[in-house]
């Protein structure tokens, strides 16, 4: 079986960590805090010029809610457009209606415009009413993925919605799972979802680099992915 490793990288030291680990592909964005919203142009074309790796962009204007005006919807229109230039490989997305549904003109407006980029849904899908109908919708779209967490929170308490969206999805569209995959669950993950495609952040916490006592300002901290972590994780599905 060939399983593959996407790690969600917030930086460019991120994604190279990501890469030097043995990723198959970065999914890249700015504030993981907020779940990921869409990265500087500067990071995405330092990352084009760096990495060998596919790079795709979350294309996601804020975080909060999944449902946008037509201003925010003018935006990610346009940064699909960046990654494009960019020479990305694919973008990640996913627009809600306001009662739960895919928002299918919006996405296949978006979708159109990406090709012949691929195009991975991302958990959005988890807040979706009917997650069937939505995979359903997903499909119709014509999306090379999905990410998901089952719907849960951590993504070992949905293993089985995830298993059984793998089982419905029968090979039309790659169910990834995510959210809380780490070196330690990854093993029950990868025998208990039934999926091929695994998602995770591989992050530790990197100590200021500040040279002098830092007593008016409390940030210092950040998180990054760690090539080691990333290294083990892509040894499990390896052997």
């Amino acid at each position: 079986m060939d399983y593959k490793l996407e790690i969600c990288a917030n930086s460019i030291e991120s994604a190279l960590a990501a890469q030097s680990g043995g990723a198959d592909r970065i999914e890249l964005c700015d504030n993981m805090s907020e779940g990921g919203t869409t990265p500087s142009y500067g990071t995405i074309k330092r990352c084009k010029d760096l990495l060998g790796i596919p790079v795709f962009p979350i294309i996601r204007p804020r975080g909060g809610d999944f449902v946008y005006t037509e201003e925010e919807f003018e935006v990610m229109k346009a940064d699909v457009q960046m990654s494009k230039d960019l020479g990305c490989e694919g973008v990640v997305l996913g627009i809600l209606t306001r009662d739960g549904n895919i928002d299918v003109d919006r996405c296949s407006e978006l979708i159109t415009l990406a090709r012949p980029m691929q195009v991975t849904f991302h958990r959005a899908f988890d807040c979706c009413i009917d997650m069937k109908k939505g995979l359903e919708d997903i499909i119709s779209l014509g999306c090379e993925r999905v990410l998901t967490s089952g719907g849960a929170a951590h993504v070992y308490e949905g293993i089985d919605v995830i298993k059984d969206l793998v089982e419905h999805a029968d090979g039309r569209v790659i169910v990834m799972a995510g959210s809380g995959i780490k070196e330690d669950n990854l093993p029950d993950m990868l025998v208990g979802s039934g999926g091929t495609e695994f998602h995770s952040t591989a992050k530790i916490e990197m100590n200021s680099r500040y040279t002098f006592n830092n007593t008016a300002n409390v940030i210092g901290s950040f998180y990054q992915t760690d090539k080691s972590i990333v290294k083990i994780m892509k040894e499990l599905l390896t052997q």
